[in-house]
């Protein structure tokens, strides 16, 4: 069954449907969704997935979006009387799950809320309120009766800290929430047509269950202590039952190999402490892109084996200052790390936690190398700190992989290396303004593409700071170079800045009508809007269209790049 939204008809719709014996899913569509999150220029909007379990006792697994709230509930109180719900599970507290938890147990304050003991302290600090609650570790059972026991399985760090799945045994479904998900929106509830929704299921996994390989692997290894698992029930897009054994192999081979290729960031942190959670959570997007593991680590409940074995594996070390109960865990830290790492730390924002500076140089003592300064955290976050711990993180990753970069450069047979640098290129500064943090990149590989609409594409690496300035959506400004003009900017932007700075600090600008800076001394500009972007391998290609420009000096010509070699910039 479909209900319609009344404000936006057929944009924002509600299916239910029976999935197993006693297990109805609710599944909230969002058709027209073009962003979630930071990482993800949506084409084919999103679903949130919540499910109603029926024994002698009765569940519900996840919630939905704030945005859905007056389809969902109608439809949520139609299906079951809120008196009788007895168990309201929590796969993970990231509010697009669990954005209408408040309400529900405004209906049902008898329900007991299961989940994490992390997801248990998130959730109390955003609902505001006393509940009932039940915290689960891995094994734990809940008997609803009818046959329907519920198996949990903690999978930290997937994506956030707090993450379990539930399996029923009874059906032999496995509710997953973010796990095995993907964004994508349509009207079959299952993974009918492989073929048309993998690119979206591969593209969710790079952006975030990659970054988190080992954990990946460690989910899918507790995984393996289940029965038998017969369908999927995810907490975006389609249900996997269809092929559900070549997803979760999919899930291994990837997160093997990532995990074997990468050089491992352990980033240590103390979840629901002050602002870690976001600024790990910006540090981990930063670092991930430059093909790094990034092993998220709680200091405050990880045995101290596997903090000793995790800091052993790790190329790099990052921190996030805890409280003095994570005393030990940072002592055995300092013990098991040795010079040949790298390290940053960054503080929490909350009076009295350990000190940063003192630790910081104590791993500097021990001879690591410091990979960004000490971040600072003074108030709430805002963009402009998010946009320096993210670029702290790409600094690291950066830093880690100079070797397989240098060894890269050389690889390339030498004749080859000379013809691919005869493909020259012009000169272009991009530039981007959001809100109060901006960005620019030097470039090269720039090339118009259509002529109607009029449209450019730009080769962007994965791991420049700008990436995340160039998602669909997203505007910005291409600055073309004047020939025999262009050192001075080119020599600026060519700089590595500090992970926050201000690239245009000593650079003459004027805002363009889509709020992005344009260079004084560039020839010409045009302004973009991003419309598309096409995955290649250590790039991407952003197809952007052109809303207006200018040239300054109509006889110049545009500055040109000639290359000796072709396997790098």
């Amino acid at each position: 069954m479909v209900v319609a939204s009344a404000t936006r008809p057929a944009r924002l719709t509600l299916e239910t449907q029976a999935i197993a014996p006693d297990t109805t899913a609710l599944r909230c569509l969002d058709w027209d969704r073009e962003r979630f999150d930071i990482e993800f220029g949506l084409e084919n909007g999103t679903t949130y997935n919540s499910f109603i379990i029926r024994g002698e006792k009765l569940a519900l697994v996840d919630t939905s979006h704030a945005k859905f709230r007056d389809i969902y509930l109608e439809k949520l109180w139609e299906l079951i009387d809120p008196t009788e719900l007895d168990y309201l599970i929590i796969s993970h507290t990231e509010p697009d799950h669990s954005g209408l938890v408040k309400d529900v147990l405004a209906k049902a304050p008898q329900v007991v809320v299961v989940g994490s003991k992390v997801a248990l302290q998130f959730l109390s600090g955003f609902v505001h309120q006393p509940f009932q609650q039940q915290i689960i570790k891995n094994g734990d059972q809940i008997d609803l009766g009818h046959g329907h026991s519920i198996e949990f399985v903690m999978a930290p760090n997937l994506h956030w800290p707090d993450t379990i799945l539930s399996y029923d045994h009874g059906t032999q479904t496995l509710f997953t929430c973010d796990v095995f998900g993907m964004h994508y929106c349509n009207d079959d509830t299952y993974d009918s047509d492989p073929e048309v929704i993998a690119p979206d299921f591969k593209f969710y996994y790079d952006c975030l269950m990659g970054p988190n390989a080992r954990s990946v692997l460690s989910a899918l290894k507790r995984m393996g202590d289940l029965p038998e698992v017969k369908l999927i029930a995810t907490g975006h897009g389609p249900l996997l039952k269809e092929h559900l054994t070549d997803w979760v192999e999919n899930y291994r081979i990837w997160s093997q190999a990532q995990a074997k290729a990468a050089a491992t960031i352990a980033l240590f942190y103390q979840p629901g402490y002050g602002y870690s959670d976001v600024l790990a959570e910006a540090i981990n997007r930063g670092a991930s892109k430059t093909g790094v593991v990034v092993e998220p680590v709680d200091l405050t409940t990880t045995d101290q084996q596997e903090v000793r074995e995790i800091v052993d594996i790790a190329a790099g070390i990052i921190i996030g200052m805890p409280d003095s109960t994570a005393q030990t865990s940072l002592s055995t830290i300092l013990a098991t790390a040795h010079n040949k790492q790298a390290i940053g730390v960054f503080e929490t924002g909350v009076v009295g936690s350990e000190a940063a500076y003192p630790l910081f140089n104590q791993f500097r003592d021990l001879g690591l190398t410091p990979s960004f300064p000490v971040i600072r955290v003074a108030e709430a976050p805002h963009e402009a700190l998010l946009q320096q711990a993210e670029e702290a993180g790409t600094d690291m990753g950066q830093w880690l992989l100079r070797d397989r970069t240098v060894k890269q450069m050389k690889s390339l047979d030498t004749d080859l290396d000379k013809a691919l640098g005869r493909l020259s290129g012009g000169l272009y500064i991009i530039t981007a303004q959001k809100g109060d943090i901006n960005s620019a990149m030097l470039a090269s590989w720039v090339a118009q593409a259509s002529v109607e609409p009029l449209g450019v594409t730009i080769a962007v690496a994965k791991d420049r700071a700008i990436e995340s300035f160039m998602h669909v959506g997203d505007t910005f400004v291409l600055n073309v170079l004047e020939e025999g003009n262009y050192q001075p900017l080119m020599r600026h932007f060519l700089k590595r800045f500090p992970p926050g700075a201000d690239r245009f600090a000593t650079i003459k600008t004027y805002p363009a009508n889509n709020g992005s800076p344009i260079l004084a001394d560039a020839l010409a500009y045009v302004e973009c809007t991003v419309v598309n972007r096409l995955d290649c391998h250590d790039h991407w290609l952003v197809y952007s269209t052109i809303e207006t420009g200018r040239v300054s000096k109509p006889d110049a010509l545009t500055a040109v790049h000639h290359r000796k070699v072709g396997n790098h910039y």
